[in-house]
């Protein structure tokens, strides 16, 4: 439960922030995305979803 609280929270974050107008807020759109990525594989590692494990690498890759 609390996995999908912080992928939630900070998937909104930083898709809001990537979306600001101002650069200085704009910088930490990358932080939220991750911030969230270890939830994201420890939720799919769980669920035994190989899939979403695999694709949580590649948008880790993407926030770097």
């Amino acid at each position: 439960m609390i996995d999908q609280l912080v992928i939630g929270l900070c998937g909104f974050a930083s898709v809001y922030l990537s979306q600001d107008k101002l650069e200085s807020r704009r910088r930490w759109a990358c932080i939220f995305g991750l911030v969230a990525q270890p939830f994201w594989f420890l939720s799919a590692y769980q669920a035994q979803q190989w899939g979403i494990l695999a694709l949580s690498f590649v948008y880790a890759a993407g926030w770097h």
